[in-house]
């Protein structure tokens, strides 16, 4: 009886060990692989110079056996988050480059006060901006195959 207990209770203690172990994450920093939902880093570029976007909603999905897993959130509109983000200056009209972690499909919008405004033309992740001063808020609506996010940056053009 009491080999018994001994065996269930190694039992039990390795399998917590490892269940423990699986969620540490890796060498370099990053969640691992399993981290769920992801949190897929989006960047741009303008003028060799690197600007981190905000993420807005966000949809994933997951498959485990035969249930599938969703996670999704309701967060703050491209103008609602614009409101709280410091524009990045731009003195001329360079381009914009675009790099979000996966390679995902992507669509680019510039917002105006009631909302979408117009999709903007992409071309190999890259965006021409306006030529006019002013603000500018964009949403980029990036697509994988298991999840969407909306990332949000402003740029001011003097």
């Amino acid at each position: 009886m009491k080999l018994k207990h001994l065996i269930l209770s190694i039992i039990v203690f390795s399998s917590l060990w490892i269940t423990s172990c699986s969620n540490e994450t890796n060498k370099e920093g990053e969640g691992n692989e399993n981290e769920f939902p992801p949190s897929m880093t989006g960047l741009i570029y303008i003028n060799e110079t690197e600007y981190e976007m905000i993420v807005g909603n966000y949809k994933w999905e997951r498959k485990q056996g035969l249930e599938t897993q969703v996670v999704q959130t309701d967060a703050a509109s491209p103008n609602q988050i614009a409101e709280n983000v410091k524009a990045v200056i731009i003195e001329e009209s360079p381009n914009i480059k675009i790099e979000i972690e996966g390679n995902p499909e992507i669509s680019v919008y510039i917002w105006n006060e009631n909302g979408r405004e117009k999709e903007v033309k992409v071309d190999k992740n890259q965006l021409s901006v306006p030529t006019s001063k002013g603000q500018y808020i964009y949403e980029v609506l990036a697509k994988w195959s298991n999840g969407e996010v909306s990332y949000t940056f402003v740029i001011e053009i003097r």
